[in-house]
């Protein structure tokens, strides 16, 4: 699909009543450069803003400027004010009342910033980028200054949304789930250490793209990975039709235990990539091409011949780089069971993937998170970014799900459609999220 031309504000014809304030503002400003159109525009706001507070209180008076009245309030000259917008940082002359009973709409008691600059600052928290660096980057374009403390004020908003999101209800049956990690590096107390991101991704039965769950953790094991499991469960999910994953320690035994019906499936590109560590350089083309024999076949049957015929060519050379594909064997036979393109669909935790190397993407900004709490702000952020454009279904998603309810038949899937059809009460605050 073509990418949106990002819309350019075009100009209005130039008339003579632009012409002849542009003329006057020359004069007025004697404008040489572009930071004295910017001086310039600072100026007019300022005093425009003053202008229509002016009315506002000409409105609650219930007179004007000028006026005499008898009413026990009145106007009691101006209070500066200094405001932040888009223009930089300027001083606005508040009107003030006797009584102080005067609320202005325009430029609200206790806000003064005009540049819907948290908006700003949490996009910019999005791409990854420091407190130190958003803080530096506000004054450069804006020209006020912005503490490291108030980026941070600004981003904790987020924790009751995380908090919100990583408690919402999810649906009782995933056709399809992901589980994948990717690590990053934490300054805890002055020693910086690798963190694990574990990220769930499922296909939902509308065949749309959701994440369950984002958590950080640090070991892997089978006890760490059944609590993960465990926490969807109370969550609402009841079933999980095939779920894929790497080499993740662990991952099986707390499968079989959390949901003993799945289909678990094996990253195929994972186990690929991990055989081809121990490959010489001069044999990696030919030995990814015999691999590719294994698990591109129509059936089992054939798929086991081929394992033996590449574990014989290769394991003079290669003594132990076969041992996994026999050793996961079960976690890898599920694919035959089903068509060719709907393989295409799990057989990989590409999916996945592809959400970790925009996560990754944060690393580009800071190599080194100060805490696991600002890492989690940062990754709520960016898969918000992400999952806003998972709009419609994957590949071929009707034809997928019907070998799935043929495949693999569930019993308690018509719970499901009671849910579906149920109106959830938590609004999430990830779009396509359940």
């Amino acid at each position: 699909m073509a990418n949106r031309k990002k819309e350019v504000y075009k100009p209005k014809p130039m008339t003579e009543g632009k012409r002849n304030v542009i003329q006057g503002l020359l004069r007025e400003y004697d404008i040489q450069t572009a930071e004295d159109i910017q001086d310039a525009l600072k100026d007019l706001l300022s005093g425009t803003l003053k202008e229509m507070l002016e009315v506002e209180m000409d409105d609650h008076l219930g007179y004007g400027r000028y006026e005499r009245s008898d009413e026990p309030n009145y106007r009691n000259g101006t209070k500066p004010k200094r405001v932040r917008s888009k223009y930089g940082e300027f001083e606005v002359d508040m009107p003030q009342d006797r009584q102080s009973s005067f609320e202005p709409q325009l430029l609200p008691k206790r806000r003064k910033d005009i540049s819907a600059i948290d908006d700003k600052i949490i996009s910019m928290y999005a791409k990854g980028m420091t407190v130190r660096q958003i803080s530096e980057t506000i004054e450069d374009i804006y020209g006020f200054e912005v503490s490291e403390g108030m980026v941070s004020d600004i981003a904790d908003k987020l924790l009751p949304k995380i908090e919100e999101w990583q408690n919402r209800p999810l649906s009782a049956v995933y056709p399809i789930v992901f589980i994948d990690a990717v690590h990053f590096s934490v300054r805890n107390d002055g020693v910086i250490r690798k963190l694990a991101v574990y990220v769930v991704l499922g296909i939902n039965e509308e065949g749309k793209k959701e994440i369950p769950a984002i958590t950080i953790g640090e070991n892997e094991s089978s006890k760490y990975w059944l609590s993960v499991l465990n926490s969807l469960k109370k969550r609402g999910i009841k079933d999980i039709l095939i779920l894929c994953s790497g080499g993740l320690t662990g991952i099986k035994e707390a499968i079989t235990a959390a949901f003993p019906s799945t289909e678990q499936q094996r990253c195929i590109v994972h186990m690929v990539r991990n055989t081809l560590k121990y490959v010489a350089n001069k044999d990696v083309k030919a030995f990814a091409k015999d691999l590719k024999t294994i698990y591109t076949v129509p059936d089992e049957e054939t798929a086991s011949n081929h394992l033996k015929t590449v574990t014989e060519k290769w394991e003079g050379q290669y003594p132990n780089a076969m041992n996994r594909w026999h050793d996961n064997r079960d976690a890898v036979s599920p694919i035959f069971k089903f068509s060719k393109d709907v393989r295409t669909a799990f057989y990989t935790t590409n999916a996945i993937e592809s959400l970790n190397s925009s996560c990754r993407r944060l690393n580009r900004q800071r190599s080194v998170f100060p805490g696991s709490q600002a890492l989690l702000k940062a990754l709520y952020l960016a898969t918000f970014e992400i999952v806003k454009k998972w709009t419609v279904p994957i590949r071929n998603w009707g034809k997928i799900r019907g070998e799935l309810a043929v495949m693999l038949p569930r019993e308690d899937a018509r719970v499901t459609k009671k849910r579906r059809n149920a109106k959830s009460k938590y609004t999430p605050g990830l779009s396509g999220c359940s």
